[in-house]
């Protein structure tokens, strides 16, 4: 897991995964999502019985701790919204770079949330 120093100023801790704990981290750092959570948890846990699979669970769980990450540290959610404004620039190489740089940032987020992944199954084992 990376320390505060490696990124700043981090808005809450880094929650547990689990359904309730990401689901109290999103009502801090983003609560307009909340909706959007929720419907994504119905369809994933739906097609976790369907499939006979909990591989859906799993990548909403993988999915909404990316977010929050992202929204937890305002270093990233600077980064992912300067990225966004300039994907549709009229500018190519700022297009580019915005895309390059979006990949960057769910790639940091998804990094640090699979760190923490493997730090939790470590405590438990």
């Amino acid at each position: 897991m990376s320390s505060q120093a490696d990124h700043g100023h981090e808005l809450i801790p880094r929650p547990e995964l689990t359904p309730d704990a990401l689901r109290a981290a999103l009502a801090v750092v983003a609560p307009g999502r909340l909706d959007e959570m929720q419907a994504m948890k119905e369809d994933a846990f739906a097609k976790a019985v369907e499939w006979q699979s909990l591989s859906p669970v799993q990548s909403w769980v993988l999915i909404w701790a990316k977010e929050i990450e992202i929204a937890r540290r305002p270093d990233l959610s600077t980064r992912l919204a300067r990225a966004r404004r300039d994907l549709e620039h009229e500018d190519p190489d700022i297009a580019r770079e915005a895309l390059r740089e979006l990949s960057a940032v769910m790639d940091e987020a998804l990094k640090a949330v699979r760190e923490w992944l493997v730090r939790l199954s470590s405590r438990r084992a």
